[in-house]
C-alpha cells in the first residue's frame, strides 16, 4: 500500500541565485539541451541536487576556477528524484542521478568516471522514535524520500520485498524527520544531511542500509549516486566533459577550505563542521573514480534489483572512457 504526501514547493528555498549567474535554483521548463552561441561556445545543461556535496563537488566549474575550453555549464538545482524524473525523459544534458534510477535510463545515458556518491560503511538510515526491530519495521509505515532513490532499492532489497510489499508514504526528503514526528509515518528512510542531524530530531536509528549492504557485500560501499551524460552527444565531447568535470572535483579537494566554505550556502542548518564532515562522507576518492570495488557495488546493487524484481534489467556498465 502506498500514500503520497503533497510537495509543499521545496525549491522555493533556492529562488535566489547564487554563486554563479549561471546557476538555475528553479527549471520546470521541460527540455534544456546544448545550445551553441555565435562564437562557438557550446552551453550544456548540467543538472545536480542544491546540497552541500555537490555544491563543493562543482565549486571550481561554478566559480570559473578551472579552465572549461568552448564549453559552458548551466547549473540546474533540483532534488534528486526530481533529476531522476527528468532524466527518464532526457531532458538534460549532464545530470546527478541515483544508482537505481540508472537502471531505467542506461539507454539515453552514459556514467562518468567521477561525481559517484558512495556509502562507505554508511548511507541511508531507518529511523524512528523507537527503536524497532526488522520485522517490526516492515510492519509499519515508511516515509521514504522517492520511489527512484537508491535509498528506496537498498530498502527493498534489505527488506527482502519489493515496494508493493511495504506501507510506504512519498515525502520531499526534507519533510522525512517531520513525517515522523507527526505520526503521518512511524519510520523515515532519511538521506543527505539527515544521517548525521537524526539524534537532533529526537530520533533512533533503526538500521543503517549502508553498513547492512557492507556487511552483506565484502565490505564493499553502497552505490547511491552518480553523473550521467546523454548519449546524443559524440563520444569525443563526453570524454572532454568527464575531464572538466573531473577536473572540478580534483580542484575542490585540493582548495577544501574555500570549497566547503562555498558550499555552506546549501548546508540547510548545518555549521561549517558538520557540513565539512558531510561533505567529507560523499566527495572522497570514490568521487575521483569509482574503480573496480565501485564498479562491482553497482553491478551487485543492479543486480539484486533485478533478481528482486525491483527494476527491469540490470543493464551492463557503460561509462565515458
Amino acid at each position: 500500500m502506498a500514500a503520497s504526501v503533497p510537495n509543499r514547493s521545496y525549491c522555493a528555498f533556492w529562488k535566489r541565485r547564487r554563486g554563479s549567474d549561471c546557476i538555475r535554483p528553479l527549471d520546470f521548463a521541460g527540455f534544456r539541451r546544448s545550445v551553441r552561441t555565435p562564437n562557438g561556445m557550446l552551453t550544456l545543461t548540467l543538472g545536480h541536487s542544491p546540497d552541500p556535496d555537490d555544491a563543493f563537488m562543482f565549486y571550481g566549474l561554478a566559480r570559473d576556477l578551472i579552465p572549461t575550453p568552448g564549453l559552458r555549464f548551466e547549473h540546474i538545482l533540483q532534488d534528486i528524484q526530481t533529476l531522476n524524473e527528468r532524466a527518464t525523459r532526457g531532458e538534460l544534458d549532464i545530470s546527478a542521478i541515483s544508482i537505481h534510477a540508472y537502471a531505467h535510463v542506461c539507454d539515453q545515458y552514459a556514467l562518468l568516471p567521477s561525481g559517484a556518491s558512495m556509502g562507505d560503511g554508511y548511507g541511508p538510515m531507518l529511523v524512528s522514535k523507537h527503536p524497532y526491530t526488522r520485522d517490526e519495521v516492515l510492519r509499519r509505515r515508511i516515509a521514504i524520500p522517492g520511489r527512484m532513490t537508491s535509498a528506496f532499492l537498498a530498502l527493498q532489497l534489505w527488506a527482502g520485498r519489493l515496494g508493493a510489499e511495504l506501507d510506504l508514504v512519498v515525502v520531499p526528503f526534507d519533510e522525512i524527520f517531520q513525517a515522523v514526528k507527526s505520526g503521518v509515518a512511524d519510520i523515515g528512510l532519511i538521506i543527505h544531511e539527515g544521517q548525521l542531524t537524526y539524534a537532533n530530531e529526537g530520533l533512533v536509528v533503526c538500521e543503517d542500509l549502508g553498513v547492512w549492504w557492507g556487511r552483506e557485500n565484502d565490505g564493499l560501499p553502497l552505490p547511491l549516486g552518480g553523473n550521467v551524460i546523454h548519449k546524443r552527444h559524440e563520444p569525443v565531447l563526453r570524454k572532454r566533459v568527464s575531464d572538466v568535470l573531473t577536473a572540478s572535483i580534483q580542484y575542490s579537494l585540493d582548495h577544501r577550505p574555500e570549497a566547503v566554505a562555498h558550499s555552506l550556502q546549501w548546508a540547510r542548518d548545518m555549521g561549517h563542521d558538520l557540513a565539512d564532515r558531510f561533505v567529507g562522507m560523499y566527495v572522497n576518492h570514490w568521487t575521483l573514480d569509482y574503480g573496480e570495488r565501485g564498479r562491482e557495488s553497482i553491478r551487485r546493487f543492479l543486480d539484486r534489483g533485478q533478481a528482486l524484481g525491483a527494476i527491469p534489467k540490470a543493464p551492463p556498465l557503460e561509462f565515458v572512457v
